[in-house]
């Protein structure tokens, strides 16, 4: 794990919680539209986890999602400041081209089937999908908000580099490798899959 890092990824704001609560170990990923005509590339293996709150609702998730997104609504930081408290070092990268695949992740993860389809379907067939190990800093960092932060992008560049220090696994060793082989097995003999 690196020391300090500056870099971090958006995502929903409840599924951030999922991961830093164990409850899934994987990330879902076609792209913002500002990412350009390549769309989403795995551009970094290790990252803090953005929360985002703009385009999360209640109908993209799971129906028994909705205590993890009261949660993470109420963590919500007044305008102005995020929060920064999940790190993510990624451990396998599919990029899945056969939507049945991904069925197969069908309670590994919070997102509804629907949001999963049109995912999926936007633009050209096909979606990336991370197997991501999480880590939680007992004192999560706040940061300011920036303009630079704005956009439908998945990666951002920190204002400076923090610290990995004070971070605990969101799983054990064994349960995360029994999850991580889960994903390898539902996907690997479709998706072209690397370790990381």
């Amino acid at each position: 794990m690196q020391s300090t890092n500056g870099t971090a990824f958006k995502e929903w704001a409840a599924i951030c919680a999922a991961l830093g609560d164990g409850l899934q170990t994987l990330i879902i990923r076609k792209g913002g539209i500002d990412e350009g005509r390549e769309g989403f590339r795995v551009a970094h293996h290790e990252f803090w986890l953005f929360p985002t709150y703009h385009h999360e609702a209640a109908a993209g998730l799971a129906q028994d999602a909705s205590p993890i997104l009261d949660r993470a609504q109420a963590q919500q930081r007044p305008p102005g400041t995020l929060r920064l408290e999940h790190y993510a070092v990624v451990t396998d990268v599919f990029h899945v081209l056969d939507q049945e695949r991904l069925t197969r992740l069908a309670g590994q993860h919070v997102w509804s089937p629907r949001t999963v389809e049109e995912r999926f379907s936007y633009r050209k067939p096909g979606l990336f999908v991370l197997a991501v190990r999480v880590y939680v800093r007992e004192e999560p960092y706040l940061i300011p908000d920036s303009p630079h932060f704005a956009g439908c992008r998945s990666w951002v560049d920190l204002p400076l580099e923090l610290s990995t220090d004070r971070l605990s696994p969101a799983l054990c060793d064994a349960e995360f490798d029994r999850r991580r082989r889960q994903v390898q097995q539902a996907l690997a003999a479709d998706s072209r899959g690397t370790l990381a």
